[in-house]
């Protein structure tokens, strides 16, 4: 078998070879290139020691040399380069105590998560696959290498990387593989908010996210978001809907887009639903004003997960109005405009879709005729330059200022009453209309 490898990178590892070391490409991109992927970056393995490494070449700095890893500099990019290694105890179901270089490969990919990982190569002996790697490559099979609860022990986050490199890779997890997963799923409880949210991401836009439900089935989600295992438990008793909540929402992430925010946003926009469930006499389920529920919790989960906050702010705000509807008129759509925002509005139109496409045949071709409709007079409104936004009047404070307006919270009342009239009537929004209805307003007030 032959992996094309970046001439960086057989440069580094021929380096290696001709100074008497052992040297191979190792992990993803050995996996991705097989896969006939595009690997996102080149790791090296190596038999030499840390400086042995540095004193090869000329541009290296230390990634984490109590570790083993040197950085090598290739232009303006670096590739890393580990000795080989054996990791001592796990203290923390994450970091080894302490490491220990050896001289031997199969040392060091015996230490590796999956086999689909722990595959090496050079040109000069091909690939390296102790462990059975490529066989579990053909068969679409995540598999530990050797123990799966040894592994897992060892380092926790394993057990979400598993699901992650199934959901991205469309592979079947391996029995024992879930078994361990299932077993050690409470350690993750000792992972960082920021790993999780990590692999929580990877998950969420790759090919399959609907794989969190294995997750939920090992009680991998119980440990870091419970609020999702509410979702799997909450049936939907309308004529609206065919699955539990948690079913429609792992629907929903597949009718859309593998957008960070709008995978998202599919997995919050109902997490409000099993607070406020009610069933009324006829055993129909009602969820009155789930959408702000679920925007208070996407914030709750988003910031214990330390998403950042221009994620979190679009998030939430797409959450909070994912089912807002209204009559298909350029005036409710300049009003939903100026509520939504001009950048998030085509998302919400995504996610609207999205939702109504996860829900029973119940009114669907009305709700998607309803949505394309106001699609329509969205893109109008655009084409025709018309204001959704304060700062978009033809006015500002500046304006009413030189009129004898006084700033301060009245001035910001008269440019919100300016603006609901701009919303309704478009064509008022000039700057000689504009001024003499404030000086109207303000002589009112």
């Amino acid at each position: 078998m032959h992996i094309e490898m970046p001439e960086d990178v057989k440069d580094i590892i021929c380096t290696l070879q001709k100074n008497g070391y052992e040297a191979y490409a190792v992990g993803g991109c050995v996996r991705d290139s097989i896969l006939g992927r595009m690997p996102e970056d080149w790791d090296i393995t190596t038999s030499a020691m840390p400086e042995e490494t540095k004193a090869l070449f000329a541009r290296t700095f230390d990634t984490g040399i109590e570790h083993g890893t040197v950085t090598v500099l290739k232009g303006r990019t670096g590739y890393e380069v580990t000795t080989y290694r054996v990791d001592g105890e796990y203290e923390d179901s994450r970091h080894p105590r302490e490491v220990t270089f050896t001289r031997s490969l199969k040392e060091d990919l015996k230490r590796r998560d999956f086999t689909i990982n722990a595959m090496a190569y050079n040109d000069e002996e091909g690939l390296v696959d102790i462990f059975g790697g490529l066989k579990d490559l053909e068969g679409k099979v995540i598999r530990c290498v050797g123990n799966a609860r040894e592994r897992f022990s060892e380092d926790a986050l394993r057990i979400l990387r598993g699901v992650r490199f199934a959901a991205q890779l469309e592979f079947d997890l391996e029995e024992e593989t879930r078994e361990g997963m299932r077993e050690l799923a409470g350690t993750l409880a000792n992972i960082s908010a920021e790993r999780i949210q990590t692999e929580l991401v990877k998950i969420l836009v790759s090919d399959r996210p609907d794989l969190l439900r294995e997750a939920w089935r090992l009680g991998i989600t119980k440990v870091f978001l419970p609020e999702f295992d509410l979702l799997m438990e909450t049936e939907q008793e309308t004529p609206h809907h065919m699955y539990s909540v948690g079913e429609h929402t792992l629907h929903a992430l597949q009718n859309i887009r593998p957008d960070k925010v709008l995978r998202l946003t599919m997995f919050f926009h109902d997490m409000g639903k099993p607070a406020l469930k009610t069933v009324d006499e006829d055993g129909v389920a009602h969820f009155k004003r789930h959408a702000v529920k679920s925007e208070e919790i996407t914030r709750i989960v988003m910031r214990r997960l330390k998403f950042d906050n221009d994620t979190l702010r679009k998030t939430a705000k797409l959450v909070c109005y994912h089912d807002l509807r209204m009559p298909a008129t350029p005036a409710n759509v300049r009003r939903a405009m100026n509520r939504i925002g001009k950048e998030l509005f085509p998302l919400y139109l995504e996610v609207r879709r999205a939702d109504v496409l996860a829900q029973s045949e119940y009114l669907r071709r009305e709700k998607l005729d309803d949505i394309s409709k106001v699609e329509a007079i969205y893109k109008e409104i655009l084409s025709l330059n018309q204001c959704t936004s304060v700062k978009e009047l033809a006015v500002n404070g500046r304006d009413l200022i030189t009129e004898g307006i006084r700033p301060g919270r009245e001035m910001g009342e008269i440019l919100d009453k300016l603006l609901e009239e701009v919303l309704e009537m478009p064509e008022r929004n000039t700057k000689e209309m504009l001024l003499k209805r404030a000086k109207e307003i303000y002589s009112q007030s």
